[in-house]
């Protein structure tokens, strides 16, 4: 009968820890270091880095993963600078996607995949945030039709040379050109004796 009130007697009254750690700045380090740790899982580089050196086999390691999670909560989610590290912080959640990080492929992939985001989300976003106004619709005034284009003046005739004249124009001091003999036949003749 005793053993059975000392155990209601052990239910009732709450075991105290005899030494309770007081942490002397009300866990700011810790907070800055968890947040400095879920930074840098936005870099597929630094989770590549982790699966190398074979950071995901550890059952304690995976453990702290799941408990990072906490850093989706609104109340904690406005300190996040980076928002891909919480993305990747739920892939890792995965051990599918903790064995493929370890192959440089998958790291250059995501690196990709990482960057078209970077590269595009302002774009996509504005195309579905930012309401685009009607368009006004404006009585114009009639178009003005524009005025039939001037005349173009006959060319002035050119005189036909003849033959003749084709070395020199007329009233020219230049001598005509006389192709018969003007060196383009450098052959030697033979001279008859």
């Amino acid at each position: 009968m005793s053993s059975t009130k000392d155990n209601d007697d052990m239910a009732q009254t709450p075991s105290m820890p005899k030494d309770v750690y007081k942490d002397p700045d009300d866990g700011r380090q810790r907070f800055l270091l968890e947040l400095e740790f879920v930074q840098c899982l936005a870099n597929p580089t630094y989770i590549h880095y982790l699966a190398q050196n074979r950071y995901f086999e550890d059952e304690a390691f995976i453990g702290y993963l799941k408990y990072l999670q906490y850093w989706q909560q609104p109340e904690y989610i406005k300190f996040v600078m980076y928002p891909h590290c919480l993305f990747f912080l739920e892939l890792l959640q995965n051990a599918n996607f903790r064995n493929a990080m370890a192959h440089p492929g998958s790291k250059e992939l995501a690196h990709r995949q990482q960057f078209f985001f970077w590269k595009n989300y302002r774009n996509n976003r504005l195309k579905h945030i930012v309401p685009r106004p009607l368009p006004e619709v404006v009585a114009l005034p009639a178009p003005v039709p524009p005025p039939p284009p001037a005349p173009v003046p006959p060319p002035a005739p050119v005189p036909s040379l003849s033959p003749m004249q084709y070395g020199a124009p007329p009233g020219s001091t230049l001598p005509k050109s006389d192709m018969r003999n003007s060196g383009g036949d450098r052959r030697k003749r033979k001279k008859e004796v």
